[in-house]
């Protein structure tokens, strides 16, 4: 399940894009944990049959898929490969709101490095800055690195990106908007 492509953005895995929250049994029966990226995502239904039908095929026919809605979602929850797959697929990735994440040089294209193995972390919930179109937001292009980039429209294909444009390569990409 957790190599399953998002029907939205096809190069993150339900992994990678920190859906996938828990796979537990319960009294000998399989249950999942899906935390939507928002309520009333409609990819959400999809994402639930598609791990349905893989739970089925793997013989788990009593499977559970239960939505869980708290703690929400936070963009912070995408792996360092989805965030290296989105730059990859021509989409900037989102900023992290815990501040926790290094960062990448995007024009270098290097992946985001971790320090060291992974560790547990305290979610910690802070205001967030206004929106991405904040005068004082930079979003590098993915194409070309470039933060002289300005934001075209606060929605895109889905609503959980906005549509940017950079002014040195003059080529329009879309951002994850940080959650």
């Amino acid at each position: 399940m957790a190599e399953l492509p998002d029907p939205e953005i096809p190069v993150l895995t339900l992994e990678d894009l920190g859906i996938l929250r828990e796979v537990f049994d319960e009294n000998g029966r399989v249950v999942v944990h899906l935390t939507p990226t928002y309520t009333g995502c409609p990819a959400t239904e999809a994402i639930r049959d598609q791990v349905e039908q893989t739970l089925a095929q793997a013989g788990h026919v009593q499977a559970e898929v239960r939505i869980v809605l708290s703690p929400p979602w936070s963009s912070d929850w995408i792996s360092l490969r989805g965030r290296q797959r989105l730059l990859e697929y021509g989409i900037a990735p989102p900023a992290c709101m815990a501040g926790s994440m290094s960062s990448m040089d995007v024009a270098g294209k290097q992946p985001y490095a971790p320090a060291g193995p992974p560790v547990a972390q305290v979610l910690r919930f802070m205001p967030r800055p206004d929106s991405a179109s904040s005068s004082d937001e930079s979003v590098a292009c993915p194409q070309c690195g470039s933060s002289d980039t300005e934001q075209l429209s606060a929605h895109s294909a889905t609503p959980c990106k906005a549509l940017w444009r950079c002014r040195a390569c003059r080529e329009p990409f879309d951002y994850f908007k940080p959650y």
